[in-house]
């Protein structure tokens, strides 16, 4: 890859990393409830499903399923409840011990939570359909393929991962603070009605 398509890249995707979406929501709503070590797990799930989205369309996977509304449809409809299945779930929890610290979630809800991020993201057909208009832009004849999309998949893991946590440390420290307040109460509703909202908005989108 030339050197001055991978500073675009990098540019390109830094810009779409700093936009919130249902991504950030979510590490921001775990990392308020968890801590950051919820928020890591989060993200991980998160940045595992770029891989599989890069994947797909490396074997032309994303370009067969963009052909298929139908398929597209049912994408972005199981995204859209899912979305509003997480932020139901901080939306009516039941309020903890405003004077407990965050818990950090055990082991085993660590892939729990991974597993969530995961849900977002592969149930999200913007990203899918955007991925597969997007990296052809950056595709150079005379480069291989496969190195070429394997660098822009480094870019996107670590520029979305840095995004991310950089994003969940704000909330996790907004929780710190707030201890003890009901604002906290408050906040991590106001996650979770982020989260409805942008499921509601997924729903509603068409291609």
């Amino acid at each position: 890859m030339a050197l001055d398509t991978f500073l675009l890249y990098l540019a390109t995707w830094t810009l779409v990393a700093l936009s919130p979406g249902p991504a950030v929501m979510f590490s921001m709503s775990q990392a308020a409830r968890h801590g950051m070590r919820g928020a890591i797990a989060g993200t991980a799930g998160i940045l595992l499903g770029h891989v599989i989205v890069f994947g797909a369309v490396a074997f032309g996977l994303a370009a067969l399923l963009a052909s298929y509304s139908g398929a597209v449809t049912t994408i972005r409809i199981a995204g859209a409840l899912y979305l509003m299945y997480l932020g139901a779930k901080m939306l009516f929890a039941k309020p903890r011990d405003t004077e407990a610290v965050i818990v950090a979630p055990t082991p085993r809800a660590h892939g729990g939570l991974a597993l969530q991020g995961l849900g977002v993201q592969l149930t999200n057909p913007k990203l899918l359909l955007f991925v597969l208009a997007l990296l052809p832009q950056f595709i150079r004849p005379g480069y291989p393929l496969l190195l070429q999309l394997a660098i822009m998949l480094a870019v996107t893991v670590v520029i979305d991962g840095i995004a991310l946590l950089a994003y969940a440390k704000l909330a996790a420290h907004g929780a710190r603070a707030l201890k003890g307040s009901r604002v906290l109460a408050g906040l991590e509703r106001a996650f979770g009605g982020a989260l409805i909202y942008f499921g509601l908005k997924l729903l509603v989108t068409r291609r």
